[in-house]
């Protein structure tokens, strides 16, 4: 429901990217996890070891100095202690007493606790002035004293060495999972774009590969396509058969009404003999122009030029409207050129004359065929494009009838192309508008 889109909205659309989420984000949460509470117990643990032998070395240095009798006397105090102490010792000291530590020192909060929990007297733990030092400041009878301690004798050094280890690792292994999810997904994106290809009418070659399901999915995707190119073949053959056959009856009948004297029955046989002449025709047509056709690569302007100009020759009122766009389209030219002829034959079958346009974008190529006739209404719309209807019969019987393929034609063509046809209310000219959509 709405309420978790919000939270869809950031995740990845694709395949790819939301693997990639799959494998990324445990592993990051895993490391940072187990990094930040191992670090934690390792520096807090190791940093009380370390400090604790400072605080004998300081506490010794603070009694010589609490013991002597005068500041001079406890100046060369500390100047008598040997130096492997290691500790530097300034007396008396004006330094600020302050604790702080630099942002990324992941240790220096547990030195300072170490610090200010073990030794008495503590005045100040500073980590950030100096690389490598600790300045610790500490009260005596003769003012603060400050100490300066080398860093790594208070606590376990570069602690962000584990952290970089594990980035590197990390990275390294997203990598070697990406690539092999990326062979797992190859073949679900290349079914995909099988399955579209067959959707615009092209048939790709394509081979299930993959995991079982994938393969499965492939395998399942090839049988359909095999089926529907069947059942294509085979309403083809029976098209075409059944076209063929009728047309010698017909022929006879044609040469017996020709020897009969000539009346009014006659007269109107022959015309009936005539429209179905037409309509096997058309048929004949419809299944040739499905089967011979391949999809090439074609300019639809030069496509459209061609189709308007076949019309005009055969007496139709047919103009070129609104083009936008150019460049080549992948389609079945014959094919797109007879539903166009078809479109136009409608419109000046209904109105006197028709205007053709066209708009090529990135996803669709779309012709438009208007007219001034008397439109369809929006309620007999889906009717219209089912193959022999006529919504009127007596509206076009002077003009020679048509099949009422026409329409169902054109709509065959843009499916098989992984478009449509769409009807509508010509705004420009006020009859109907016949819109082709073909899939790019």
């Amino acid at each position: 429901g709405m309420t978790f889109a919000w939270l869809r909205r950031p995740f990845p659309r694709s395949l790819y990217g939301r693997a990639a989420l799959i494998l990324i984000v445990p592993i990051v949460t895993i490391q940072l996890v187990v990094s930040v509470v191992f670090i934690q117990r390792h520096f807090e643990g190791v940093t009380r070891q370390m400090t604790a032998s400072i605080f004998l070395g300081v506490n010794y240095l603070r009694e010589q100095v609490d013991q002597a009798e005068t500041l001079p006397e406890a100046q060369a105090a500390i100047a008598r202690l040997p130096s492997p102490l290691g500790l530097e010792v300034t007396l008396p000291s004006d330094a600020v007493p302050v604790d702080r530590h630099a942002l990324f020192d992941l240790s220096g909060g547990y030195v300072i606790e170490a610090f200010r929990s073990g030794l008495p007297g503590v005045l100040g733990v500073d980590l950030s002035g100096q690389r490598s030092k600790v300045l610790l400041l500490v009260e005596t009878r003769y003012g603060p004293m400050q100490v300066r301690i080398d860093r790594r004798r208070v606590s376990a050094s570069n602690p962000h060495q584990l952290l970089v280890l594990m980035l590197v690792t990390s990275a390294l292994m997203t990598l070697i999972a990406y690539g092999f999810l990326r062979n797992q997904l190859r073949p679900i994106a290349r079914l995909a774009d099988a399955a579209d290809a067959f959707g615009k009418g092209r048939s790709v070659p394509y081979r299930p590969r993959g995991a079982n399901e994938v393969r499965a999915a492939g395998g399942a995707f090839l049988d359909m396509r095999n089926r529907i190119e069947r059942q294509i073949e085979q309403r083809t053959l029976l098209l075409s058969g059944v076209s063929h056959d009728l047309r010698t009856p017909l022929t006879r009948l044609k040469l017996a009404l020709a020897l009969q004297p000539e009346t009014e029955d006659t007269a109107l046989m022959q015309r009936d003999v005539a429209d179905m002449q037409q309509l096997l025709d058309e048929f004949l047509a419809f299944a040739r122009g499905d089967a011979l056709d391949d999809a090439i690569a074609t300019d639809p302007q030069k496509l459209l030029a061609e189709v308007i100009e076949n019309a005009r020759r055969a007496g139709r009122d047919a103009s070129p409207g609104r083009i936008s766009g150019s460049g080549q389209v992948l389609l079945r030219p014959m094919a797109v050129a007879r539903a166009l002829d078809n479109l136009i034959g409608n419109a000046v079958r209904y109105g006197s004359k028709a205007v053709v346009g066209m708009a090529l974008t990135e996803r669709a190529l779309v012709f438009s065929v208007e007219d001034n006739g008397p439109g369809i209404p929006a309620a007999r719309r889906e009717e219209a494009l089912q193959p022999f209807t006529r919504l009127d019969p007596s509206r076009n019987q002077n003009r020679g009838t048509g099949v009422g393929l026409g329409l169902s034609i054109a709509l065959d063509i843009a499916r098989s192309h992984g478009g449509t046809l769409r009807l509508g209310h010509s705004e420009a000219m006020g009859g109907l508008k016949a819109e082709l959509v073909l899939a790019r």
